[in-house]
């Protein structure tokens, strides 16, 4: 699920780039439209449909939906201008080290010190790809940062709505819904003609967004995120293909180094989380072992409880019958 959904992000930020010169909330609106309309078509053949599984849940919507909006908008900015849109991808994907630290304040989880390292070496990747100058070409690298940090809000969310029982195809309507009506005024306001090509490339970025919706949100619903996110970079060599072969767009080597220490931080987090958990789950099984029969010897029976032999049972039943 979680290579699915880097594939089909991957999609969108092509289709998204291909559509060319068109306003940002023009973008999103269709992106969220078709998104909404494919899950509401989901959730009108569940038992539930529209239901809200808890009045707790809707805060929780409501936050991931606002703040999903606005790490969309910031990333369509990015795939816009940006030199390449495997930088824009890298960026986004700062989204799990972000997601840790919105874990501190969202769910009272504490990271260990080794786990806060491979945020910063993250971030160092991420002024990699950006090579901050003191000009305003810097915005959109800024603006690719900010969407890796709301994506990492709206997950820890997702995580929180997977915890209280809310559906997926739920989660993702009410997001997908939300941002098309905020798109909607300025998508009015600013509305700019399109080509068919245009459109067709604009409906084909809300089919993958809306696979990748639901490949992401079933897989952090369904796995921990510490076990399954490292799978999510693949995204950026799938982004850097597609604007390789499709968009003649070659990585600076500056980017392509980012690209390097972002991902093996993730991967060095990816694994030490898994021997962490190893080490936790073979500590337990040893101190819940139970003992050996030589050092706990079974008690013996009282004498009085032993069975009486067969004959006294025999003169027993026949003293009943008489």
């Amino acid at each position: 699920m979680i290579l699915g959904a880097a594939l089909c992000f991957a999609l969108m930020n092509f289709f998204v780039n291909a559509a060319g010169d068109l306003p940002v909330m023009q973008k999103v609106f269709f992106r969220n439209l078709v998104a909404a309309f494919i899950a509401a078509v989901c959730l009108c053949f569940e038992k539930e449909k529209f239901r809200i599984h808890d009045k707790s849940c809707l805060l929780w919507l409501f936050l991931r939906a606002a703040v999903g909006f606005l790490g969309v908008v910031l990333n369509f900015y990015a795939i816009d201008h940006l030199n390449s849109i495997s930088d824009a991808s890298i960026l986004n994907k700062l989204s799990p080290f972000f997601a840790i630290l919105f874990s501190v304040f969202l769910l009272g989880e504490k990271p260990r010190a080794l786990e806060l390292l491979f945020v910063f070496v993250a971030f160092g990747g991420a002024v990699l790809v950006a090579s901050p100058t003191f000009s305003m070409d810097v915005l959109p690298a800024l603006a690719g940062i900010g969407g890796g940090a709301c994506a990492g809000f709206a997950y820890t969310c997702v995580r929180v709505l997977g915890c209280k029982g809310e559906r997926s195809n739920m989660t993702v309507f009410f997001f997908s819904a939300f941002s098309t009506l905020a798109a909607l005024p300025f998508f009015i306001a600013n509305y700019a003609p399109m080509s068919a090509m245009q459109l067709s490339f604009l409906l084909l970025s809300g089919v993958a967004a809306a696979g990748g919706q639901f490949f992401i949100t079933a897989a952090y619903r369904f796995a921990p995120a510490k076990e399954i996110s490292v799978f999510d970079y693949a995204q950026v060599p799938f982004a850097a293909l597609l604007g390789f072969f499709f968009l003649h767009q070659i990585p600076k080597p500056l980017s392509l180094a980012g690209y390097a220490v972002i991902i093996a931080a993730a991967v060095a987090r990816w694994a030490y989380g898994l021997l962490r958990d190893r080490r936790e789950r073979k500590g337990n099984a040893e101190t819940s072992s139970p003992a050996s029969p030589a050092s706990d010897p079974a008690p013996s029976p009282p004498p009085d409880a032993s069975p009486p032999p067969p004959a006294q049972k025999d003169d027993e039943k026949q003293s009943n019958r008489r």
